[in-house]
């Protein structure tokens, strides 16, 4: 078997239109999977960012309903210092007694009023996080829907299309090997520049079969010869005949 090295012009151009072939047959099947990669991944991190604002929220909710607890405690403590001053208040002796005991007893009443203010606010604070709490999970609930439905449309495809990806991806290795370094570099950087993902492309009515710009007749006669490796000077693509795979080169 000839090396690398010692391979014909002619050889090299049908490796590098083979391994286009491979990969343009790989690329089809990436086209019929379309988004649904992306769309998967995208709910997935959409879903575990509403987990994670739920968990925000509802330890907010905690230091809330905690700060609650601690008013209505001030509240009870409050009652129980005014019963208590209340009873002093009958068995004072003077004005100066009465009037301090009287200023505690309303100090402690301003006490259960601003604890009860304090309260009403925090209640309004956990109806706002309850119902934003509501709006993440019905979220997070029709999102996993759309993922489960998602999911199970790319697991058809990938189950369908596994086996036939695993040949193609020997077949790709096995067409690499081919190719020398440096064509196997030009060829990676045109095919990563389109869309299309075509770096080597055939001669379809006297035009590149990648960019559809004219070629002139002489170059097509050059092309054809496989004598040279020539790219599209409008593109850059790697040029062939459509007939390199099966017919001989013109002479």
């Amino acid at each position: 078997m000839a090396t690398k090295s010692e391979l014909t012009v002619e050889d090299r151009l049908k490796a590098l239109y083979e391994l286009q072939l491979i990969d343009s047959e790989k690329d089809e099947i990436q086209v019929l999977k379309g988004e649904l990669p992306v769309e998967v991944s995208d709910l997935e991190d959409e879903i575990a960012g509403l987990d994670k604002r739920l968990e925000k929220l509802n330890a907010q909710l905690k230091d809330v309903q905690d700060g609650i607890s601690s008013y209505k405690g001030k509240i009870k403590d409050s009652e129980a210092l005014i019963e208590r001053y209340t009873k002093q208040l009958d068995e004072v002796k003077n004005n100066r007694e009465y009037e301090a005991l009287t200023k505690e007893v309303e100090l402690q009443k301003l006490e259960i009023e601003l604890s009860q203010k304090r309260i009403a606010e925090a209640q309004l604070k956990i109806d706002a996080k309850k119902e934003t709490m509501a709006a993440a999970e019905e979220k997070i609930e029709a999102r996993k829907k759309d993922l489960d439905i998602k999911r199970d449309e790319l697991k058809d495809i990938i189950a369908n299309t596994e086996k036939q990806e695993k040949k193609l991806e020997k077949e790709l290795k096995a067409a690499r090997k081919k190719i020398d370094e440096r064509l196997l570099i030009v060829y990676d950087k045109v095919k990563g520049a389109y869309r299309n993902g075509i770096a080597v492309a055939t001669v379809e009515r006297d035009a590149c079969g990648g960019c559809f710009n004219r070629i002139p007749s002489q170059k097509q006669i050059e092309i054809a010869m496989r004598k040279k490796i020539i790219a599209c000077e409008h593109c850059g693509r790697v040029l062939v005949d459509e007939g390199i795979l099966t017919e001989e080169a013109v002479s």
